[in-house]
């Protein structure tokens, strides 16, 4: 689809019952849909395990929950990083901007309501 707004398309994806419209230059839906789908459940987890059922709580802890979890394969890519060629290494580096670009984009994007 279009974004009505640019020449852009866009994809859409549902996270925890909210609508998004992502749009941005070569986007692989395939990997923008498991990506939300990655969200949308570790924000599940994260709200099955609360006694909260704020949305941007639960958004903000799965957030946090992801971050730890780059934070800890950033660290064993650099233990790697001797191990590796240098196109390799380069290679993961644009793979992990990426997925931090695009869910910041996520955490960015306002929710349609009434879906």
């Amino acid at each position: 689809m279009k974004n009505p707004k640019s020449d852009q398309p866009y994809i859409t994806v549902d996270i925890y019952d909210q609508t998004y419209h992502l749009s941005g230059p070569e986007l692989d839906e395939e990997q923008v849909q498991r990506l939300a789908r990655r969200v949308d459940e570790r924000m599940r987890v994260v709200a099955s395990r609360g006694r909260s059922a704020d949305s941007l709580r639960v958004a903000v802890l799965a957030a946090l929950n992801l971050a730890d979890e780059l934070y800890h394969a950033e660290e064993r890519l650099r233990r790697l990083e001797g191990k590796m060629d240098v196109a390799d290494t380069a290679d993961l580096r644009i793979r992990a901007a990426n997925l931090r670009g695009l869910l910041d984009a996520v955490l960015d994007e306002e929710p349609e309501t009434g879906s």
